[in-house]
């Protein structure tokens, strides 16, 4: 599997509790990014961003971070975080999926991995079970 960075946008951004907790002192690389076309949801401690699902305009856009953990950390950092997000390849019940997404760092478009919300989080959002995070910003 390639690896590429990861875009990182809520309670895993550079300060906050998870990148605390998961990613503090393994990172190769970590500067701000943002995703254009993305919106955030909530219902709690932490966010869920929709991409491409017509819960946001094109015209909205995501800030976080682009975060690359050193080579020999990457696998393990990879599958934490996919744990952390309740992520697994091709499962059915989801709560983020895991997609590999065009961003902007620096003026310059890098792919990268970012955790969307899944489909049973996505039909939360629609039911109006979850708020618009205003300014598409996790604070």
């Amino acid at each position: 599997m390639m690896q590429r960075p990861l875009f990182v946008y809520g309670t895993l951004k550079p300060g906050d509790v998870n990148y605390r907790a998961y990613l503090d002192g393994l990172m190769l690389m970590q500067r701000p990014a943002s995703l254009r076309g993305a919106a955030l949801y909530t219902q709690g401690p932490y966010p869920f961003l929709v991409y491409g699902d017509g819960l946001a305009t094109p015209g909205e856009s995501v800030d976080g971070a682009l975060v690359l953990p050193r080579p020999e950390w990457y696998d393990r950092v990879l599958a934490r975080i996919d744990d952390l997000e309740g992520y697994t390849p091709g499962g059915f019940a989801n709560l983020y999926e895991r997609i590999a997404l065009e961003v902007e760092s620096n003026g310059v478009a890098i792919e990268a991995w970012t955790y969307i919300a899944g489909a049973q989080t996505l039909a939360l959002i629609r039911a109006g079970r979850m708020r618009k995070v205003l300014g598409n910003v996790w604070a």
